[in-house]
């Protein structure tokens, strides 16, 4: 159509381009869009009108929506071509319809002179103050008192009193105590997840004693395998994962320590708010709690939560791949601590909670100041301590050499300033580099950089000596080679990054903004610089492999072209390679050739001075120096055999350049707002900044999460220790407390948990203890006709619902009972045993024993695009975000599974075994294997049914009675029963 542009919007439109617009160009506005983006709206989107063309230009949350004559720049017609925003959302218009559009911009957006219409629709109110005024979750935790009830003998704890208050006022009457072996089995199962063994239900049931009960719930809190058990829950809190996922599901290396650290802490019963701490900021605790076996930095490894999620190699966006990284750490983060949604925010204020986009972002900001690591974290407080020491040596010393140099006024000569258009190049000189500034993983480059002239000691021809330094840089010291770090064996690690010797030896600089993609770096001796750009850190394809650069120990300078990361946030890390030693002294962007000439003069000018003064004090100070030599390398060598140069790694945060996150616009990267300084919650402790030390600022945001005002953190965990034992939570949806969860069905209840729990020091073991001995926990399952007739949905708790166990119990308790179990812990994962139907990119190299080696599920690799057929099965979730409450189905596949799985079969054939070695008869045999599976013995009914078969089966086999077929189908037929997978 040759329709001649408009010279601007304000240039009266011709009649040819207004007819276009009314035939063409409205009708598609008004069909497509108006319903969300009108003045007739019910309720106006994303602050957008298209029903004039001054809306338009004003915009909405996302800025204007059409730029006239720039096709390319209007956010409209990005939109309709599904760019960025997708609209409208039902589905793509046809590309008739969307070269319209882009024609009716090209022109200059022409549109008769009217009236706008008059704005009907309301622009939704978000009024974060009211909204946390008038919902629940956000009010203080109050201390209600146990209501009175009157069948007061039946409550043996106070939480019962909440409970049966609710029954009678309903008018019903809670269940039934349940019998002694559904107790038991009840008991053992949800506290450490294996079935009681014969002889723990021989000396249960037979202890009557009103203690026996607290005496069996003693023995297994203080079980070993306690950990595990609750250590599976937690891990579906964090999303726990070996693998990546994504195209090559690339490993996540040592994952596994976190795994180990999670099931070591529920052990030890670490308090809550410590754990915490510890995974919010656990690296940065000036006293971290340490392994009482082997002395190593526990806190450190909660940090590695933050890790497990995936990870994108080669993103095309580097930018939007950290943002999508970040929503989902801030979502764990949230659910998992918080019980609230705060990711629902990403893209706008949230919908329904007292959540602000500018919440969001500000918690962002968080994780751009920390970064990823493999730590040492065997060797680095022992380390740190030698490191410590290191410096009050060389600071000795130093001193003592600048008072000789002092008293015979020896000094380098001074050097001219230097230019400001020199230095307007420079990002950092380590000469001038502030202490807050300077960050390494490890103690290789000592405390802080060396400065031009500062002594060092040094060996040459195998005698100590004194020299000084030639000009100012971080410098990695000698006395730490050696190191050698332990990472998981069978890695199967893509990354480029993986073969360099990084952990506990790299430098790294402060975060900046990359204006020039010419980089350069001031370098002697040997090693890597690594580029890391918006933290991504998976270098393991196509593109991004710029990044890495090595150093020859010939250069003088290092270039890295960064061009395609300009405007980007990024650090750089320098690793020196095995043995050899890396000085590092200037950062450029922009530098060109002649400015890194004039820049390397300048430093071999300040060189020259530095060596004119040496030789005037090798040759005035000859002996003083040398015998400072001598006891300064003696004491060097002394905390050198103290170094342990062995340690194991594990993922880890590193705290780097504190920073406040932009509010990116609707959630677009690419579409940068204002900075948004870093706070807590708006609605539980206001949005001013908060008070930052130094740093990240997590230290200070476990801070506010532990804070006793914060309404949130003790209600959300002794909410889920309710879950698990009960079956379903005072507020069941677990993981989101907000408007679009469920509410408490017992509020005061909660609250009273919730007191309790801070009464008890945040101990886990005390609040699983107190739920465990209540009368409530220890309801049958039978439920009163009457009660569920009343309150079908069992909302006021009037019996414990049976429970079906998740499927690395199931698992676990046929180890178990087959006498296969090997209850050794922790370790490296065993790895998963692969299906011929489980194929794909990534699929592991080697697979698993079909028994996993006969270790606990937890032990078990997790491997994203490899997840095992028979724990999908039975609802173990997919490692992607928090998941607090599983799905619980009942469907064929579990039933088909239970029969055929050859795993199954296996561990049937090894429980028949047992039986027949143990017992020489049919009727022991049977008794025995009830008690194994049910806890129980079996009724005279069961009991002469299971004969029945036996006989019925040898007698068509025509097989000895001891057949181990036979008997192995009668463990099989056991194994299919609904009591074994659940819980009465």
């Amino acid at each position: 159509m040759g329709i001649a542009p408009a010279e601007s919007p304000a240039v009266s439109p011709t009649g040819e381009q207004l007819e276009f617009f009314e035939k063409e160009v409205r009708p598609l506005l008004a069909e497509h869009c108006y319903s969300c983006h009108s003045a007739d709206s019910k309720k106006l989107q994303a602050g957008l009108r298209v029903d004039s063309l001054a809306a338009m230009l004003r915009g909405g949350d996302s800025g204007e929506a059409v730029v006239p004559g720039d096709v390319d720049g209007s956010l409209l017609i990005e939109a309709v071509r599904y760019e960025s925003y997708e609209m409208p959302p039902k589905g793509k218009l046809p590309a008739e319809d969307i070269e319209t559009l882009e024609r009716w911009v090209e022109i200059g957006a022409p549109w008769p002179h009217e009236d706008a219409p008059e704005e009907t629709a309301t622009r939704p109110e978000f009024d974060l103050e009211q909204r946390s005024q008038d919902y629940w979750v956000w009010q203080p935790i109050r201390s209600p008192q146990p209501p009175e009830v009157k069948h007061d003998t039946w409550p043996r704890q106070s939480l019962d009193h909440f409970v049966l208050y609710r029954l009678e006022q309903a008018g019903l009457k809670p269940s039934t105590d349940a019998d002694r072996s559904a107790l038991l089995r009840r008991v053992c199962f949800d506290l450490i997840g294996l079935p009681p063994t014969p002889e723990q239900a021989e000396r249960f049931l037979g202890d009557q004693s009103p203690q026996a009960l607290q005496r069996l719930v003693d023995e297994l809190l203080d079980s070993p395998h306690f950990g595990e058990r609750w250590g599976r829950h937690w891990l579906d809190l964090v999303r726990y994962a070996e693998s990546r996922g994504h195209e090559f599901d690339n490993d996540a290396p040592n994952a596994f320590q976190y795994r180990d650290y999670i099931i070591r802490a529920l052990n030890a019963d670490v308090p809550y708010d410590q754990l915490i701490r510890e995974h919010i900021a656990g690296d940065l605790l000036e006293r971290p709690r340490t392994n009482p076996d082997e002395g190593f930095n526990e806190s450190i490894l909660g940090t590695g939560f933050w890790f497990l999620g995936e990870w994108v190699h080669s993103p095309v966006d580097i930018l939007k791949d950290e943002s999508d990284r970040f929503d989902n750490m801030i979502d764990v983060m949230s659910k998992a601590f918080l019980g609230v949604t705060v990711s629902c925010a990403r893209c706008h204020d949230h919908k329904f909670d007292a959540i602000s986009t500018a919440d969001y972002y500000s918690l962002t900001g968080f994780l751009q100041g920390s970064d990823y690591r493999q730590v040492r974290f065997e060797s680095i407080e022992h380390n740190r301590k030698i490191a410590d020491s290191l410096s009050a040596v060389d600071a000795k010393y130093q001193s003592s050499v600048e008072q000789l140099l002092v008293e015979r006024q020896l000094a380098p000569e001074p050097v001219a300033p230097m230019k400001p258009e020199l230095a307007a190049a420079i990002v950092f000189d380590y000469e001038t580099l502030s202490a807050d500034q300077f960050y390494q993983d490890g103690f290789l480059f000592g405390d802080r950089p060396r400065r031009a002239g500062q002594s060092i000691v040094a060996e040459k021809d195998d005698k100590p000596v004194i020299e000084f330094t030639s000009v100012s840089a971080a410098v990695s010291d000698p006395f730490w080679n050696g190191l050698q770090s332990v990472s998981e064996t069978g890695m199967n690690n893509r990354s480029r990054l993986a073969n360099l010797p990084r952990s506990g030896r790299t430098l790294r600089t402060p975060t900046f903004t990359l204006t020039d993609g010419n980089v350069a770096c001031r370098v002697r001796g040997a090693g890597h610089v690594v580029a890391c750009v918006d933290s991504h850190r998976l270098i393991a394809g196509p593109l991004h492999g710029e990044t890495i650069k090595a150093i020859k120990a010939t250069d003088d300078w290092v270039q890295l072209n960064l061009n395609r990361y300009v405007g980007h946030r990024l650090h750089l890390e320098f690793t020196p390679d095995e043995n050899a030693q890396l000085e590092v002294s200037l950062i450029t962007q922009g530098a060109s050739k002649s400015d890194r000439q004039r820049l390397q003069q300048r430093q071999q000018s300040i060189a020259a001075g530095v060596e004119k003064m040496a030789s005037q004090a090798r040759e005035i100070l000859a002996d003083e120096l040398s015998e400072i030599a001598r006891l300064w390398s003696q004491e060097r060598s002394q905390l050198q055999s103290q170094i342990m140069h062995r340690s194991r790694l594990a993922m880890a945060m590193l705290d780097g350049t504190g920073e406040d996150a932009s509010v990116y616009i609707r959630g677009n990267s690419s579409k940068p707002g204002q900075i948004e300084p870093r706070h807590f919650l708006t609605a539980v402790s206001g949005d001013d900044p908060m008070e930052i030390r130094s740093g990240s600022g997590r230290r200070e945001l476990a801070e506010h999460i532990n804070d006793p005002g914060n309404p949130l953190t003790s209600r959300v965990i002794v909410n889920r220790i309710w879950h698990y034992l009960i079956g379903r939570g005072i507020v069941p949806t677990t993981d989101d407390f907000g408007v679009l969860g469920q509410r408490p069905t017992h509020p005061d209840l909660l609250d009273h948990l919730a007191t309790q729990f801070r009464q008890d020091g945040q101990s886990l073991k005390r609040m699983i203890r107190r739920i465990v001995l209540s009368r409530t926990y220890q309801m049958s399952s039978l439920a009163d006709p009457a009660a569920v007739a009343a309150d079908p949905k069992n909302l006021l708790f009037h019996h414990r619902p049976p429970k079906r166990l998740e499927g690395e119990v199931i698992r676990d308790a046929l180890l178990s009972i087959s006498g296969a179990l090997d209850p050794v812990q922790f370790g490296e994962p065993i790895p998963i045993h692969l299906t011929a139907f489980m194929d794909g990119r990534g699929r592991p190299g080697r697979s698993g024993p079909l028994d996993g080696a006969r270790r606990r599920s937890i032990y078990t690799a997790v491997r994203r695009n490899f997840l095992s057929p028979f724990m999908l099965t039975f609802d173990t979730p997919v490692p992607f975000s928090t998941m607090g409450r599983r799905n619980v189905s009942n469907v064929p596949a579990q039933a088909l599974i239970l029969m055929n799985d050859p795993l199954v079969v296996q561990l049937a054939g090894q429980w028949a075994d047992r039986a027949r070695s143990l017992h020489s008869s049919s009727e022991p045999r049977i008794r025995w294997m009830y008690t194994s599976a049910f806890a129980r013995q079996p009724t005279e009914q069961e009991l002469a049914v299971a004969q029945a078969f036996l006989d019925s089966q040898r007698d068509a086999r025509q097989v000895d009675p001891d057949d181990a077929e036979l008997w192995s189908d009668f463990a099989h037929a056991l194994i299919n029963t609904k009591e074994f997978i659940f819980l009465r």
